[in-house]
């Protein structure tokens, strides 16, 4: 699919240049010469762009000539749909194929949906632990096991620890903890799969495709999306491979980034969507897959603990999963909040790994692949207006992870299928025509299901960690709640403050010294990076913004803090470079970028931005 998509882009996009009266003819032609070369087994609802043409006012330099203005300037192409979906993962494909199947039963096959995906293929950028709970999946699919599902392997032993730095002690765990029922699953096939169920039932799936900005109608509500331009050189000048993006006008637009899309950031920002609501929290989540010993092997094992190498003022916990057949998970989550800037949340994994628990699992075993993300952690305090005029966010984009559980597949699905109905009810009214279409019942819905019970009854559970007892008191509070209380409070906890505000100024903290990495099993930092298949065109503008130039990382950030993008990047992007004694340049590798979002939130000058780069860019996981 992913290999069609990049081969179909350029001519069909030169088919509709070439000869814009006939784009529709020139499209089929450019696709089917694709389609006949591409390597790929099925390919499903491939549409021809439609040929309005759409002006916009695309980022220039100061010294450019005229006619290279009008070039980045030239008017795009735009195409028109019922519903289009931005992010191929578990929300926004459940919500293609809940919209396809409601139109599909009432032969309405025309009915357009269109997802764009700014990896290279359905599942490149989705990472995750991961247990999967198949409530939503049962719900969505319910012969998914006769589809083929990649859910191989059953939760078969939960086990729970508390780690001090030579020992771990068994302790009991939290009852939303408790696995029977689920499977250990890559959560990057198990998309992958979902995509072809999509591409099934019709809908229109174009990996490769960076969704950069949200368009409006003139009365301020959504009207769509528009992909990248292409071809664009670090100096910001076109190259001979140029190509304008192009626009996607939908009915709906549905916003499916995951956790901290830069578009959902836009449109918190434009629509007030936090008025009501908190600010959001988060962690990251760094993972390797392993290959395991078969003799250290135990099919099913769901291992996770609490306490070294985190502190008692650090919230976080690791995961071991054993499934498919000699393959182990492993992994380490570390909440953005921490207060030391010296802290390296890789680093802290890497040495995770060396706790006699868990190294007697890796010891003969092969590392096959690495990746990290951030996550959400606020919880239902941070959920932000889910719906806005012409849209609505849904999955991780808008924030339904349960924490206690360490899942929110199960419902970012639930939410992507709760919107598709709604979505699909609204559209279907006669009066649909008339005015921007806004999703109320969307809103309602998630409040009436499943989804929101369970964010209610652990709303307490992560900001219970703020107080005088850290981690301990924590784990306490945890407990009661989750066993006896189960929710039933008349109060609910607030977050401190954001996650960019928790640092402490370098002078006021110990520093964290790190043992090297011995090759077996810890690696250097760019080492693993190699096993992510990130790849970057060098030569377009770096994606990594600064809003204010370097001054604010330059004179507050290294000072202060140290220079805190140096630890928190699981990536090796961020570099502080002395040029001459006390001169210092902050350098950008965006090319290592795995699309993590870490450093968007935990920045503490708040000046880094980051922004969709080239689709098809980015890390390409394999067992993630």
């Amino acid at each position: 699919m992913s290999t069609l998509m990049r081969s179909l882009r350029h001519p069909v996009a030169r088919a509709l240049r070439g000869r814009p009266h006939n784009a529709a003819t020139a499209a089929a032609t450019a696709a089917s010469t694709s389609l006949r070369s591409a390597p790929v087994l099925r390919v499903i609802a491939v549409r021809a762009f439609a040929t309005s043409r759409c002006p916009r006012q695309a980022t220039t330099v100061e010294d450019l000539d005229e006619d290279t203005k009008a070039l980045l300037n030239a008017e795009r192409y735009a195409d028109e749909v019922d519903v289009c979906i931005v992010g191929g993962g578990p929300a926004g494909l459940a919500a293609a194929i809940r919209l396809k199947q409601m139109a599909n039963e009432q032969g309405k096959e025309d009915f357009r949906v269109f997802v764009v995906e700014k990896g290279s293929e359905i599942g490149a950028h989705t990472l995750s632990g991961a247990v999967l709970e198949p409530r939503a999946l049962n719900e969505l699919i319910p012969d998914w096991k006769e589809k083929g599902a990649p859910l191989n392997t059953p939760a078969k032993h939960d086990k729970m620890l508390f780690l001090t730095e030579k020992y771990s002690v068994p302790i009991p765990h939290p009852p939303q903890m408790n696995n029977k029922g689920n499977y250990i699953v890559s959560l990057s096939n198990f998309v992958k799969w979902l995509g072809e169920q999509a591409e099934e039932l019709g809908v229109e799936i174009y990996p490769s495709f960076a969704a950069s900005e949200v368009l409006y109608n003139d009365d301020g509500s959504v009207k769509g999306i528009a992909t990248n331009d292409v071809g664009i050189g670090r100096n910001g000048r076109p190259k001979d491979s140029f190509e304008r993006g192009m626009e996607i006008h939908a009915k709906v637009t549905l916003f499916a980034e995951g956790c901290h899309g830069h578009l959902t950031k836009r449109l918190v920002k434009k629509f007030d969507l936090r008025k009501d609501a908190q600010h959001q929290t988060y962690a990251i989540g760094l993972k390797e897959v392993w290959e395991l010993d078969p003799s250290k092997y135990e099919d099913g094992l769901v291992l996770h603990s609490l306490g070294w190498p985190m502190d008692r003022n650090t919230y976080g916990g690791s995961f071991m999963y054993h499934f498919d057949g000699n393959k182990c998970a492993v992994g380490l989550v570390v909440a953005l909040d921490y207060e030391n800037p010296t802290l390296s949340p890789y680093k802290e994994f890497q040495r995770y790994k060396h706790h006699p628990a868990i190294k007697k699992y890796l010891e003969g075993g092969k590392i096959i692949s690495y990746g990290a993300r951030a996550l959400n952690e606020g919880g239902l305090q941070s959920i932000p207006k889910l719906v806005f005029p012409g849209g609505a966010l849904i999955g991780c984009t808008a924030g339904f992870l349960n924490v206690p559980k360490i899942k929110g597949t199960h419902t970012a699905m639930k939410s992507g299928m709760i919107a598709a109905e709604a979505a699909y009810e609204a559209l279907s009214k006669e009066d649909a025509a008339e005015g921007p279409v806004t999703l109320d019942s969307y809103e309602s819905g998630i409040k009436n299901s499943w989804v929101w019970k369970e964010l209610y009854e652990v709303r307490n559970v992560r900001p219970s960690f703020h107080n005088p007892l850290g981690m301990l008191g924590g784990i306490m509070y945890s407990g009661l709640d989750t066993l006896i209380f189960k929710g039933r409070v008349p109060w609910t906890f607030k977050h401190p403050k954001p996650d960019y505000a928790t640092l402490k100024p370098l002078k006021d903290v110990k520093p964290i010294e790190y043992p090297k990495p011995d090759g077996v099993i810890s690696f250097d930092l760019l080492e693993n990076v190699s096993r992510t298949g990130t790849n970057h065109a060098e030569d377009q503008p770096v994606h990594l913004t600064l809003k204010r130039g370097q001054k604010d990382q330059l004179e507050r950030n290294l000072p202060e803090f140290g220079g805190p993008e140096q630890k928190f990047c699981p990536a090796g992007v961020y570099e502080y470079i002395e040029e001459e004694a006390g001169k210092f340049r902050f350098q950008i590798n965006a090319q290592n970028c795995i699309h993590c979002k870490t450093c968007d939130i935990k920045d503490p000058s708040q000046n880094i931005d980051w922004v969709v780069p080239e689709g098809g860019g980015g890390p390409k996981y394999y067992y993630t």
